[in-house]
């Protein structure tokens, strides 16, 4: 669910109109919802009571400062997977000790400032890096925690380019090595190997690729301890899927009431990683219609915003539900919805049933929150564009569009 409603034939962010805010911002711009956001953060936490788990939002769904800060209130932990994303997550008063440090390749700077900020955790992802961890932990005289992200090799019904629990992927380590590890974690002296960590991929509307991987990394922990190996923390990561078209996701409740009944009865600290199920229908991407193209083959809907604002449909063939924000009765045409990138691949939809619309009108781009602005761009030298979010009957810019002097600081013309 989102608070994204039409009232009176006009679309809505909570008690806002969009175009209100078109008319103050300009076009294109991406649109939070603050309720929807931190009402999707309560119900995994209301969910999950039982074992109280440590609740780290997937900053890299999106960093916009204040939603991060916004969830850091109700009391959130933060995954990061660089140290630009730990830098931010402390200006959000994110707590040290509230944060999971992952990634494949963290860097001997990465992991340095990791161990002086005092994180809780790093999820270590090979061997050599947990090497690294140690030998850097030992040069400043520091003691460190971390969990074995595992790679359970189970399938999970994504696409293919977020799919992240195989072992033909550069995610996690193998069982065998992993199992190694633990046996000889003594000569690992600077870190604390009390943790195993999983995530199997992301936009997952099915619950059984969770309880597979988890009984499964549950039974090895339960191997583990036969051993002596004493385990504290269970980090189940994120990966639950949300509505983008037609999909019936499992909610917050049923996820619970799959797995909790396997976690409960480990006794372990229980972390859980969710990005896109907080923040993908908290947002929106409104673009503005520049031209309307008929060539005798295809009409084309030409908008103001790119593949760089929003590349997931290029990159992922992901769907994204497209509406006027004036709801229309005119007949609807098939129509691509396209950007002024110089690309081929620079489309929001391809053959899109779509209500006849005008140059100036605004379309909004659903399900937008999640991996939107995150990996948006500067191709064709395009300054990224402005973040909103609406509390209420208030909007507040909660980050400023970019300009061409942004674009160009840094640059140098050399002089041979």
């Amino acid at each position: 669910m989102h608070d994204f409603r039409f009232k009176a034939g006009e679309l809505f962010c909570e008690n806002v109109k969009v175009s209100a805010i078109a008319g103050r911002v300009g076009t294109p711009f991406y649109l939070y919802s603050y309720k929807t956001l931190t009402d999707h953060f309560l119900k995994i936490q209301k969910a999950f009571a039982r074992v109280n788990p440590l609740i780290c939002f997937a900053m890299k769904s999106n960093g916009n400062l204040s939603l991060i800060k916004s969830l850091v209130d109700l009391g959130a932990g933060i995954d990061v997977v660089s140290v630009g994303e730990l830098r931010k997550a402390l200006l959000a008063q994110a707590d040290p000790k509230k944060i999971v440090f992952a990634s494949v390749g963290k860097t001997q700077e990465e992991i340095a400032f990791a161990i002086k900020t005092g994180i809780l955790l790093f999820n270590v992802e090979s061997e050599p890096e947990l090497k690294e961890i140690n030998r850097i932990a030992g040069q400043m005289g520091r003691q460190v925690q971390a969990a074995i992200r595992i790679n359970p090799d189970v399938p999970a019904p994504t696409h293919e380019y977020i799919t992240t629990g195989s072992l033909k992927k550069k995610f996690g380590i193998d069982l065998r090595t992993t199992r190694q590890i633990f046996m000889n974690r003594k000569k690992y002296g600077h870190v604390n190997i009390n943790g195993v960590h999983i995530h199997i991929g992301s936009q997952i509307i099915s619950g059984m690729p969770f309880v597979g991987a988890i009984k499964k990394v549950v039974s090895f922990i339960d191997e583990l301890r036969s051993f002596g190996v004493h385990i504290e923390y269970l980090d189940i990561g994120g990966g639950l899927g949300i509505i983008y078209k037609n999909e019936v996701p499992q909610t917050a409740q049923n996820f619970a009431d799959r797995v909790l009944p396997i976690l409960e009865k480990t006794g372990l600290k229980i972390i859980m990683e969710p990005g896109r199920f907080i923040v993908g229908n908290a947002g929106i991407f409104v673009t503005k219609v520049l031209y309307v193209k008929d060539n005798g083959y295809k009409k084309f809907v030409i908008v103001d915003g790119g593949m760089n604002d929003l590349i997931r449909p290029m990159l992922y063939d992901a769907y994204h539900e497209i509406v006027p924000i004036k709801k229309s009765r005119v007949a609807r045409n098939k129509v691509d919805v396209v950007g002024p990138i110089c690309e081929s691949g620079d489309f929001f939809a391809l053959d899109r049933p779509l209500p006849v619309v005008n140059r100036g009108d605004l379309l909004a781009v659903m399900s937008a929150g999640a991996y939107g602005f995150a990996m948006s761009s500067n191709y064709n030298v395009r300054p990224r564009v402005a973040e909103v979010m609406v509390k209420g009957n208030k909007f507040k810019i909660v980050k400023q569009r970019e300009t061409f002097e942004d674009l160009m600081r840094g640059e140098i013309v050399v002089r041979w």
